[in-house]
């Protein structure tokens, strides 16, 4: 059976951060619930190997404006407890890390560092686009 991910993006401050619209949809409800309470903050992904396999990190704003379309016209189900590991993660020193959906079980309540993020591709154009093939499915 082969999974197929549909592509959203998060466009903040003239960047393009494309995600499978499963993650982007449960980032966009972590990013909202710190916006909407005037918290500013880090959010953090892992690069693809296509462009060094390096991190990459945004400030994230509310006087910044971000827009989040997703590609496919089905809202996924929400998980709760990734949303919990990524709320966790984003209340951290570290801010939010994406990290995969699997990984959210994995959280201790005392170790904020997420065993895998998410990893990402960042081009030239300023584009980041989730390599789906990198996901941690153990």
């Amino acid at each position: 059976m082969t999974e197929s991910f549909t592509m959203g993006t998060l466009t903040y401050d003239g960047m393009f951060v494309h995600f499978d619209d499963r993650v982007l949809a449960h980032v966009q409800i972590v990013v909202v619930q710190k916006l909407r309470r005037g918290e500013s903050f880090v959010m953090s992904w892992r690069d693809s190997d296509a462009v060094g396999d390096g991190r990459s990190s945004i400030w994230l704003d509310r006087s910044i404006p971000l827009y989040f379309k997703f590609a496919g016209a089905h809202t996924p189900d929400i998980n709760r407890e990734w949303i919990a590991a990524l709320a966790l993660s984003a209340d951290s020193p570290r801010g939010l890390v994406i990290s995969s959906e699997h990984d959210s079980s994995r959280y201790p309540e005392n170790d904020l560092r997420p065993s895998a993020e998410v990893p990402l591709m960042v081009s030239d154009s300023h584009r980041t686009t989730v390599d789906p093939g990198k996901l941690d499915h153990r």
